[in-house]
């Protein structure tokens, strides 16, 4: 029982350091060409993505998140904020949970800044949390790639695309979004 317990915050801590961005992180290119190629997909998956994006403030686009665990999970992931097409600044996202789970997922966040308020609070942030320094209202989208717009009036919107498509009864709440340079 004793190497049980000693074991599980050593495997935690290895399995939290592989998601860390010492060892892991890409360069502004590569982030660049994933987020290019995770817009196109959102284009081809969402019904009235073009406009979407025409009348967002900006868009923050994480290609790739992997979440994974064991009783405890952590989550990371890293993007780029861009407006009107071009990016400003990159950021990661980082998020724990506990609870029952096991394995592991990848996805893409989309974050859709529809107010400029809300787009200045979160750029001048030192840390901006969903739910804690803005909410994020998850959007729904239909088989068709129609899109729920009881929420598209919001300050910031939210999609989250699985490897097979839309993933249901997600929340980004409690998720961190931080600037890194690159």
């Amino acid at each position: 029982m004793k190497i049980r317990l000693l074991t599980f915050p050593a495997f935690l801590a290895l399995g939290l350091s592989l998601l860390s961005t010492s060892g892991y992180a890409k360069s502004a290119r590569e982030i660049d060409v994933s987020v290019d190629e995770a817009l196109e997909r959102f284009q081809k998956e969402v019904y009235s993505a073009k406009d979407l994006i025409k009348d967002a403030k900006a868009i923050l686009v994480f290609p790739k998140v992997i979440k994974g665990g064991i009783g405890i999970g952590a989550e990371y992931g890293e993007g780029a904020l861009r407006i009107k097409g071009k990016t400003v600044d990159y950021y990661n996202t980082i998020a724990g949970s506990l609870g029952f789970q096991l394995g592991a997922q990848v996805k893409s966040v989309y974050l859709f800044f529809m107010q400029e308020s809300a787009l200045t609070s979160f750029r001048t942030s030192s840390g901006w949390q969903a739910g804690v320094d803005g909410s994020v209202a998850l959007i729904k989208v239909g088989a068709d790639g129609s899109v729920d717009t009881t929420k598209t009036d919001e300050p910031v919107i939210a999609f989250v695309l699985g490897q097979k498509g839309l993933m249901y009864n997600l929340t980004l709440e409690g998720s961190k979004f931080n600037k890194i340079i690159k």
